[in-house]
């Protein structure tokens, strides 16, 4: 079970010190979910696992298998519902990562856990695990079936202006988006990462104005049954 910083007696190292506080402030992560509050629907938890080298902090994603009958392709945090063997949202976001990319979750240190996100297409008020990754192990996709690929994207990346964008839905949705490679990061995941950046003192004045299309394979009006927590 992974620890948190004051349990491990471990102090993050300086790239996460303002994330860490940040993280401890209320009013600051009430806004990470401020748009899309939960619900009182049914738990959830991702894992957002940072890595801090030599180049500078870098985020763990996933790109769910193209055999998937939904969200196919999609990029994602590992993660999933609350199982009733969970004793709470980290127990959850670090079992659903050691089950998707192998994780070893003794080399994690939990900094703060944000408040529910609402998914509407699911049910799922999601919440987010926030790990500083102090001894990475190796990681891979567990499971062709569900995942395709585990990847790590460094912050400045994700940062890189040209990398931003907003992505409007025929729902009437918009919001965040991050184009990384043939990389679209949107939904749920893009409203994390925003608030991370927010939250770690990392995000640089990008062209708001910038939209970008969604995939074909991402436009269903169909409500999600599969348990994909990381839906629009």
């Amino acid at each position: 079970m992974a620890e948190s910083c004051s349990e491990a007696g471990l102090a993050p190292p300086p790239e996460l010190a303002r994330l860490a506080e940040g993280l401890t402030d209320q009013a600051r992560l009430d806004g990470v979910v401020g748009l899309r509050p939960g619900r009182g629907g049914r738990r959830a938890a991702v894992l957002i696992l940072i890595e801090v080298g030599l180049d500078g902090p870098a985020i763990l994603f996933l790109k769910r298998s193209r055999q998937l009958r939904h969200h196919a392709g999609q990029i994602a945090f590992p993660g999933g519902g609350v199982d009733p063997t969970d004793v709470d949202l980290v127990a959850a976001a670090l079992r659903e990562a050691e089950e998707e990319t192998g994780l070893d979750r003794s080399g994690v240190t939990v900094l703060g856990v944000s408040p529910a996100a609402h998914v509407a297409v699911s049910g799922f008020d999601v919440s987010a695990v926030v790990g500083w990754w102090h001894a990475p192990s190796p990681v891979a996709a567990v499971d062709p079936r569900e995942v395709e690929t585990v990847r790590m994207i460094p912050v400045a990346e994700l940062t890189e202006p040209r990398n931003r964008a907003r992505v409007r839905h025929p729902s009437g949705y918009t919001g965040p988006a991050f184009r990384i490679d043939d990389w679209l990061i949107w939904g749920l995941t893009a409203h994390f990462v925003d608030g991370i950046l927010e939250l770690g003192g990392w995000a640089r004045p990008w062209d708001e104005s910038r939209t970008v299309e969604i995939p074909e394979r991402y436009l269903t009006d169909r409500r999600d049954t599969s348990g994909d927590v990381n839906a629009h």
